[in-house]
């Protein structure tokens, strides 16, 4: 048989190679040379010959065919030993004038010569083991010095059947069962809705009847005659067929190197790559339909932004993981339309009210006259409080009694969002068959692999005088026992060494990221000293704006620079820990990129909202930074417009920038890059194997890699900590949040489908860790906005007057009750403002704060409204947490995380399935009960054979028509 398969594999090439200038390759690219087997499964790799072996003769093509004999690894031999088995079974003749090519000659090898070999013999190996599992492989031939070569891989009915058990793949049966709607009210509500949404559903191929669902059940092929096999090969979909052979390489081992998987020899350049293929072209003008360009053309252009997403054809192209995530990025794109609609209208009633604010008017009325103390020693006069008028009135738009609510909204908006999504994720997990998934054993990390094999070397004590064999013999008898003890492991102490580098360098980033901020404080402190020195009215009255303008983009800048290495830094550090299997390593590392990349990115703003203004100290007693620079104070109108500032501004330009432009622009540099490397690194010959039209696997090796999904969850989540966090302070970041995302979903669509290779299918029942950090972020938010309202703003000073201050209820006088009084010759000697036209009429200067005037017994020390204010504003914290906390309990209690319709259908799908299960083996009996009657009827001569025949008839009934039975199925008991 492998004679025969071998000769097989060889004929498959030589026909397709026999004539030169004919396409060797099938029309649709998705297909062996036979146009009958499909690719299910693409390895890429470079391969360079040394000089000795490729040197054909001008125009001649006979040495090249002599190549191609020799080329093929079909079963693990070398070319002539294929051929000679290939003669013996076949009775071909040995190919004349080549005897060069079959013969064995020892050389030296140069040390790139030697590696090479070594590359192609662990190809060869691998190769031969996958077919040894029962894939079929078809080989590029290699008939340059050096070049790209690709493995197809085909996976046949026994193989993908004999695996799909293994992995306990869910496939349809032939039982439909009616799945129960909900009737009254609901149902007309919910026919309502989808005809006025019929214009935004996207046109894609619906299944027939929606009120009927196929019975699911793990592939078994005892129980084949249960699933509905209509064709072999069109029962297993592409992404499952590709699933299948992906577990398959990532198991195969092969002794050089001690490789345990395609893993292991990608990450030793033995191959470049293994991807699936696409389904074809996206963009071609043929008529032939296929789900990518489905796909393109109705969910990834941005023509078709106001569509609802195809998930269900997202799931069957990209699998259940990428499918969960476009769910879930399209749930939150949709809730933020009403938290955008109210943000508005919370602006609006800012702008409304904005002539009524009593507070504003006052400190906009020059005849007030309200002299404020000098912003900076020596350089700084005396100034007008109704200078700020403009600051003032801007920050009621943000500061005013509607943000309170709006908090208190959007604080159970993210509840209601994050149990929304429960209920939406058990509703995927009922229709795609994932209710009962069981968590698969994942293979090794290869790095995981390496280090257990070094350890094992150690307690070997191998010494540095041990000679080749003894070290190849241990690492040997090392792959037996990592295959056979599955004790062996890392201990803590094997890791120390990685958690103390990763506890050392988190707090020197986190530490990096305050110096960061301290830094960005330092140039406002000194730019602002620098331009009120100067002698242009224009830039000291602007003075504020340009400083707060100008460090706004460095921060940004700042951030956006320190994300790219701290993503790097994670991934490192979280190599060096060494994590057994993948699903550990990519917790690990969005727990680092999210804990570095969330201090990075809200680091200035919690440093204005709370921190800024807090430590100035009083005029004649300030605080410095350096010597005659002192600590910045908030505007006249308090801190919360510059966080507003700060937040939209970090916000956009990481939009704007990080998650579209870099997004858009990084992939095509890496596939420019990666096109003149090749070209420059390939020689200008001619390919005899390469079509006119480039295939698929080769358009698709030009895409860039797949490499997971936390970059997209990871802007999202940093997204949603804008909008929930600091939502007291810029109402409107939901709204841009909202347009960021319409654009954000077709670009990532676009991406998927267009310029990246098809990512392998992952079953996944949820989001995993993302749920936890998004809860996280939504309970921190509920304390984050309490303490931006209390502290931040001016709600509970402006509430503590009116109700326990004020003479006749009203706001008038607030600002006057706010300023205290300081008397200007208090002030230290060379602090005094130089050259001051007011100095001889200014007596008492006024600064914000509750201070007792210095004509009291205790001059300048705390107020009695000093510590009355601080106490409501402790209480409000308090009182504002736990009524929000409690809301937040009672949606999450209210709302069930189960729809009951799918809680009722999971329990009639169980009972579905047992009585389906019953009637089956009731039919088997019967069957083989009447054949036992039949025989009872007939002669005793002859019996033995006939009952014989007739139990082999009720075993393999199905496969009479010879597409519901494997060879693989002949030990189905009856």
């Amino acid at each position: 048989r492998l004679v025969c398969f071998c000769s097989q594999i060889i004929n498959n090439y030589l026909d397709g190679t026999r004539g030169w200038a004919a396409d060797t390759a099938t029309p649709s690219g998705m297909h062996f040379r036979d146009s009958k087997r499909k690719v299910d499964y693409v390895l890429a790799y470079h391969y360079r010959k040394r000089v000795s072996q490729h040197q054909p003769s001008s125009g001649s093509v006979e040495p090249l065919h002599g190549l191609a004999s020799s080329a093929i690894v079909s079963n693990g031999e070398t070319g002539k030993s294929c051929l000679e088995q290939q003669q013996q079974s076949c009775g071909q003749n040995e190919p004349s004038g080549q005897p060069g090519l079959l013969g064995a000659q020892a050389v030296e090898l140069s040390p790139l010569d030697a590696l090479e070999e070594e590359k192609r013999v662990q190809r060869k190996e691998y190769e031969q083991n996958l077919m040894e599992a029962g894939l079929e492989i078809e080989k590029d031939l290699e008939n340059k010095s050096q070049g790209l070569s690709f493995v197809r891989i085909h996976a046949p009915w026994h193989v993908l059947s004999r695996e799909a058990e293994l992995l306990k793949i869910k496939m349809p049966t032939k039982k439909v069962y009616e799945i129960k709607e909900e009737g009254g009210i609901l149902k007309k509500l919910t026919e309502i809705w989808c005809r006025l949404t019929e214009p935004l559903q996207p046109k894609v191929p619906q299944q027939d009847n929606t009120k009927m669902k196929s019975l699911s059940y793990p592939f078994s092929r005892e129980k084949i005659y249960l699933y509905n096999i209509k064709d072999k090969d069109t029962f297993f979909d592409n992404a499952t067929r590709s699933r299948i052979v992906r577990e398959i390489l990532k198991r195969t081992p092969t002794k050089s190197r001690n490789s345990m998987g395609i893993s292991t020899l990608i990450a030793n350049n033995v191959y470049d790559a293994a991807y699936p293929l696409h389904d074809g072209e996206y963009e071609d003008q043929n008529d032939e339909m296929n789900d990518r360009k489905l796909l393109y053309r109705e969910w990834a252009r941005y023509g078709v932004f106001y569509k609802f997403q195809p998930i269900d054809l997202i799931r069957k192209y990209f699998g259940e993981k990428i499918g969960l995530y476009f769910a879930w990025l399209g749930l939150y794109t949709e809730f933020l339309i009403p938290s955008s609609v109210v943000g508005v209208i919370v602006f609006f009633y800012g702008c409304i009210t904005i002539e009524s604010d009593i507070p504003s008017k006052e400190m906009c009325d020059q005849r007030n006259a309200f002299t404020m103390c000098p912003l900076c020693d020596k350089f700084c006069d005396y100034w007008n409080l109704s200078s700020a008028c403009a600051t003032a009135r801007a920050s009621h738009l943000f500061d005013n009694p509607a943000t309170v609510f709006f908090s208190i909204f959007m604080a159970l908006w993210a509840t209601m969002f994050l149990e929304q999504w429960k209920r939406l994720q058990m509703r995927l997990s009922y229709f795609w068959d994932l209710t009962g998934l069981e968590e698969e054993e994942e293979h090794p990390r290869p790095e995981y692999e390496t280090k257990l094999i070094q350890k094992k070397l150690k307690t070997k004590n191998t010494t540095e005088n041990a000679n080749e064999v003894r070290f190849l013999k241990y690492l040997v008898l090392y792959l037996c026992d990592l295959l056979q003890d599955e004790k062996e492991k890392l201990t803590w102490r094997d890791r120390m060494p990685g958690y103390l580098a990763n506890f050392s360098l988190i707090l020197f980033m986190i530490m990096l990221t305050f110096s960061a901020v301290f830094g960005v404080m330092v140039y406002r402190i000194t730019t602002a000293a620098a331009l009120s020195f100067s002698t242009n009215e224009t830039t000291r009255s602007n003075v504020r704006v340009t400083v707060t303008a100008t460090a706004v983009i460095i921060n940004l800048v700042v951030i956006l620079i320190l994300d790219e290495i701290y993503g790097a830094v994670a991934k490192w550090l979280t190599e060096i820990e060494v994590p057994k299997t993948e699903k550990t390593f990519e917790e690990r590392l969005i727990l680092k990129a999210f804990l570095l990349k969330f201090v990075n990115s809200y680091a200035p703003i919690f440093y204005v909202a709370f921190f800024k203004g807090r430590f100035v100290g009083r005029p004649g007693r300030y605080l410095y930074v350096f010597d005659g620079y002192r600590m910045e104070e908030c505007a006249p109108g308090g801190c919360l417009m510059e966080l507003c500032i700060q937040l939209s501004i970090i916000m956009l330009g990481k939009q704007l920038i990080q998650n579209n432009l870099f997004e858009i622009g990084i992939p095509k540099l890496k596939k420019l890059f990666r096109k003149l490397k090749d070209e420059r690194t390939e020689p200008k010959e001619i390919n005899t194997n390469q079509s006119k039209d480039p295939q698929q696997w080769d358009l698709d090796y030009s895409l860039e890699p797949f490499t997971g999904l936390t970059p997209e969850y990871m802007e999202m989540i940093i997204q949603f900590g804008f909008v929930t966090l600091f939502v007291a302070s810029f109402p409107l970041a939901p709204l841009f949040a909202l347009l960021n995302n319409i654009i954000e979903v077709r670009l990532d669509a676009k991406k998927f489908v267009t310029e990246l290779r098809r990512p392998d299918t992952v079953r996944a029942k949820d989001i995993g860790i993302w749920y936890n950090i998004l809860s996280g972020i939504g309970k921190l938010s509920v304390i984050i906005n309490a303490f931006v309202i209390s502290v931040t703003s001016d709600f509970i000073p402006r509430l503590m007057y009116q109700y326990a201050y004020s003479q006749n209820g009203t706001m008038h006088g607030f600002i006057n009750h706010t300023l205290s009084y300081f008397n200007v010759s208090h002030l230290k000697a060379g602090t005094q403002p130089e050259n001051s036209p007011f100095a001889q009429d200014v007596l008492f200067c006024r600064f914000k704060d509750y201070r007792e005037p210095p004509w009291s017994q205790n001059p300048y020390e705390f107020s009695r409204q000093y510590w009355a204010v601080l106490s409501a504003r402790l209480a409000f914290v308090i009182l504002f947490q736990n009524l929000v906390m409690f809301l937040s309990v009672l949606v999450d209690w209210m709302i069930p995380d189960i729809p009951k319709d799918i809680s009722e259908q999971i329990k009639k799908e169980k009972s579905v399935l047992v009585d389906f299960f019953l009637k089956e083996e009731h039919e088997k009996l019967k069957l083989i009960e009447t054949f036992i009657t039949r025989d009872k009827h007939r002669p005793q001569n002859g019996t033995k054979g006939q009952r014989i025949r007739a139990a082999s008839f009720c075993q393999f009934s199905q496969s009479q028509k010879g597409s519901l039975a494997s060879y693989s199925s002949q030990h189905t008991e009856v």
